[in-house]
């Protein structure tokens, strides 16, 4: 039995271990060898294979019990089912071939049907209300490493490609043997990252309702389409996996259901047993299937026919004659349909957990009978917690199921009968029960606080004129919903909310609701306690842009939320740079790490430009990881031409090593005097002004139209451009067809610099560059020095203005044959238009209208990280 296996110290935890006959060559789990011979032994309800010799050492427990070994139960978060190769489930611990779900804050990999058996111990990323400590405890999981993992204690290998094996900390990294985790310090510090990561205790999200997909902010439409009811994961079919309907005909196939859920949804899992099997080898089977050890004895089969499957009135059909029954189940064979229930008791013993302590006791057992109930437990369990002078009324008894995709917590009223409770989910499930927990609870009065962003409004109205937008098209009640931040220039509010069911509706609503033709989004955000940060702490915001260069930002993404705290990493198709900037508002001291190409890079810093008056930290250093296709700021500061699959964990910590380095930016007023083509007859209004922040450098003339051609390409097949190789020869193709088109360009643009004109070469393309790199790493500007300008830098208030000649000279530059033609250097610059003319500002291409152009510096520089040196010699 289980509690039994538990309890006494020397027999592994858990595990029903039985001697197999090995016919395929065979590892052990526990010290990952081949098993010599053909003996081993095989858990029969995890599939835990050991050496004989190891047994007496195991200390993973078996699936069976995982659950009642959680310290805090948390949910966890998966994404759509996807193939992840070389990797093994946690729960049946075979190798998953199939789809499977893998969390997305932990390295959990799951098989779709043994979702149900995984147990809620995902990492905890944040105070839930429930729950507040401040020191944090190693977070093991279990296998997944790779074969050359080496243990942190005895330096020897721990990982392994041929089973489960070997521990890993989810937060601090650290790798160790099975047998030497459990002589670790328990406490963690984070490990080498702890400088960057945003410590789960100073994080605060209630995050009753929302799935954790929404409290991660992790985009939905990257999720498959996933049945949404939280517990239908294929568990009818998948189930089959396992056992192939054996053909030898002294076997029988048997379906199981484990209660009145598992009929209602028709979820079965399949047995297989001898024809000739005795009543109790089939309910243990049947146990075993739903990965429950306990005595079958207390438990026993009920048949029932198709016809009563049908109808819902399956709860009266108590076969007592149970016996007389299995004979007749295999005339057929058809597989016969059975649920296995648990016998009635008069009495048991069960677990209260304590909620308010800390530390000391995990949990209290208490014997209940007929008679108790949730008042008598609550008045037996408070003298065996020290709290016996403590008035019954201040406390309550909780009931929490720990599904693996949601915990949820139900407070039992004082007067029911705690068996019939028990019975009620028993007949409910078997396997919810085995995942059903019994928390005292002290009733404080926890305030409940949902903080969601909402964009897409129409800018620059007040807080009020927002308020009423809200009440018209949400309906917010005012009384639980407060605006706490309005962003006017972006169209942004954040609202605070003192009810979960009202945050939950306003967040399903505002999808699909547009105001001025626009579509608002929702972010739910999480609430960071600045005091409560360390002192040396500088946490590292993270955006990525999963649409960058080859689409390798999901995986980034992933990565990133797995090393650091996922609530440190925002998806910018999901909200843009704002809600991550908002988060961090009140952080004494962070830094940025921008994923994506250059375009997503300006995106960036023009956002933190905005909100830099209402940042805390106004000036946090901000780094690249190059994910476009050029990619040029990226290579001026030493992050490389493109990310190509690096380990994230070195990047994180070239971050944490890289320099502050200033950088200018530069601001481009356009300012067209006549209308841009294709106006009717000319009456139509010139255009506004146009203001746009450039980071690297802007172009008229040839280059733009390139970029311009380019940009088509790819609006018109968006499928095809997924890689820098394919981009380039697009961009090659491109200028091809231009050879031998001559423009005169200086004739139509006229160039002031410093107030002085300058009189322009025979050119067809004018570049004014503000970084050391153009088109994916050229040196335009050219190296030899020259006594008319300055050396060029990327902080020194000045823009380098070069010509081109046309396509052959650009490719002449890109080969690095040639350089630009020098023009001139300053910082202030004023471009007269006399024809419209491609314009391209930091990849951004378009064409603008005759008029004016002046381009001068930006607010203040903008701080960036540059990778240090000696970090690239390695």
């Amino acid at each position: 039995g289980r509690g039994r296996a538990a309890a006494g110290g020397s027999s592994p935890p858990g595990h029903a271990f039985r001697r197999v006959t090995l016919t395929k060559p065979t590892f052990c789990h526990y010290c990952t060898d081949f098993i010599w011979g053909l003996a081993g032994y095989q858990c029969e309800v995890c599939n835990f294979m050991s050496h004989e010799k190891c047994l007496k050492n195991v200390k993973i427990p078996c699936s069976c019990i995982a659950p009642s070994l959680v310290r805090v139960p948390v949910a966890h978060c998966f994404g759509p089912p996807g193939h992840y190769k070389r990797k093994f489930c946690t729960v049946c611990r075979k190798s998953l071939e199939s789809p499977a779900f893998r969390c997305e804050v932990c390295e959990l990999h799951v098989h779709t049907d043994c979702v149900l058996f995984a147990c809620s111990d995902c990492r905890q990323c944040h105070q839930d209300g429930h729950l507040d400590h401040d020191t944090y405890h190693h977070h093991w999981r279990e296998g997944n490493l790779s074969s050359s993992a080496r243990c942190e204690f005895c330096k020897k290998t721990c990982g392994s490609s041929e089973v489960l094996s070997g521990m890993r900390c989810e937060w601090c990294g650290i790798l160790a043997h099975a047998a030497c985790y459990v002589i670790v310090t328990p406490e963690c510090t984070f490990g080498r990252l702890r400088n960057m990561i945003l410590p789960p205790n100073c994080v605060q999200l209630f995050s009753r309702n929302f799935s954790k997909l929404h409290c991660f902010r992790i985009s939905e439409n990257l999720q498959t389409e996933t049945d949404e009811d939280d517990d239908v994961d294929g568990s009818t079919q998948g189930s089959t996996k396992d056992i192939q309907i054996s053909t030898d005909s002294s076997k029988q196939t048997l379906k199981i259901f484990d209660g009145n859920d598992a009929v209602k949804r028709n979820q079965f899992r399949l047995i297989s047993v001898p024809r000739i099997a005795k009543n109790e080898e089939v309910v243990e089977a049947a146990l075993r299937s739903y990965y429950i050890n306990d005595d079958q004895q207390e438990y026993e089969l009920q048949t029932f026919t198709q016809q009563v499957l049908l109808s819902d009135d399956v709860i009266n059909r108590n076969d007592a004659a149970e016996d007389s029954n299995l004979g007749s189940v295999f005339r057929e064979s058809v597989p016969e349909a059975w649920i296995i229930r648990a016998k009635p008791k008069d009495e048991e013993v069960i677990r209260i957990y304590p909620a308010w302590l800390k530390v000391g006791m995990a949990y209290v057992s208490l014997r209940v009978n007929k008679d108790s109930t949730v008042q008598t437990v609550i008045k037996e369990v408070l003298p065996l917690l020290g709290r016996q002078t403590e008035c019954l009324q201040n406390f309550k008894l909780v009931e929490v199921l720990m599904g693996s995709k949601q915990v949820q917590r139900m407070v039992l009223d004082n007067q029911e009968l705690i068996l019939n409770r028990l019975k009620d989910i028993r007949k409910t499930s078997i396997r919810q029960m085995n995942q059903t927990r019994f928390y005292i609870v002290e009733n404080s009065k926890s305030i409940v606080q949902v903080n969601l962003f909402v964009g897409g409004l129409p800018p620059q109205l007040s807080p009020e004129e927002y308020t009423n937008i809200l009440k018209e098209e949400l309906a917010i009640k005012t009384n639980v919903v407060s605006v706490s931040h309005v962003y006017q220039a972006q169209g942004a509010v954040v609202l605070q909310i003192s009810c979960f069911s009202e945050a939950e509706r306003i967040y399903m609503l505002v999808k699909d609701t547009v105001v001025n033709d626009k579509p608002l989004y929702a972010v739910v955000i999480p609430a960071v306690m600045a005091s409560k940060i360390p002192q040396n702490c500088c946490p590292l915001l993270v955006f990525v842009n999963p649409k960058s260069g080859g689409l390798k930002g999901r995986d980034l993404l992933y990565s990133f939320r797995k090393l650091l705290n996922p609530h440190q990493v925002f998806e910018l198709t999901n909200g843009g740079p704002l809600p991550g900037f908002h988060t961090f508002s009140k952080v004494p001291s962070f830094r940025v790490l921008v994923c994506g190409g250059d375009g997503t890079v300006g995106w960036v810093l023009g956002a933190l430009e905005e909100i830099r008056h209402k940042l805390v930290c106004s000036e946090p250093s901000v780094a690249i990881l190059p994910l476009g296709t050029g990619n040029d700021l990226g290579r001026v500061l030493r992050w490389g031409a493109g990310y190509s699959g690096e380990d994230p964990y070195s990047i994180l910590v070239s971050v944490d090593e890289a320099d502050d380095v200033l950088m200018d930016r530069w601001t481009i007023l356009l300012d067209a005097e006549e209308p841009a083509e294709g106006a009717e007859n000319g009456i139509a209004e010139p255009e506004p002004p146009k203001i746009v922040q450039m980071n690297n450098y802007c172009g008229l003339g040839i280059d733009a139209e390139l970029s311009l051609d380019f940009h088509h390409a790819r609006e018109e097949e968006p499928g095809k451009f997924n890689s820098r190789f394919h981009n380039k020869g697009v961009y090659v193709k491109v200028g091809l067809q231009k050879i031998s088109h001559t423009r005169n360009l200086h004739k139509d643009i006229k160039l002031q610099v410093d107030q002085h004109e300058v009189e322009l070469p025979s050119i067809e393309g004018l570049i004014f560059i503000n970084i050391p790199s153009w088109g994916s790493g050229a040196d335009l500007w050219g190296s030899e020095s020259d006594n008319r300008f300055e050396k060029p830098r990327i902080d020194d208030g000045l823009l380098e203005v070069v010509g081109v000649t046309g396509v052959v000279h650009m490719g002449q530059v890109q080969g690095g044959f040639r350089s630009g033609i020098r023009i001139a250097q300053g910082s202030y610059f004023r471009v007269t238009l006399l024809k419209p003319i491609p314009v391209q500002v930091d990849g951004e291409p378009w064409i603008q209208a005759p008029g004016q152009i002046i381009i001068s510096a930006a607010g203040p520089k903008v701080h960036m990280l540059k990778k240090s040196k000696q970090k690239q010699k390695k």
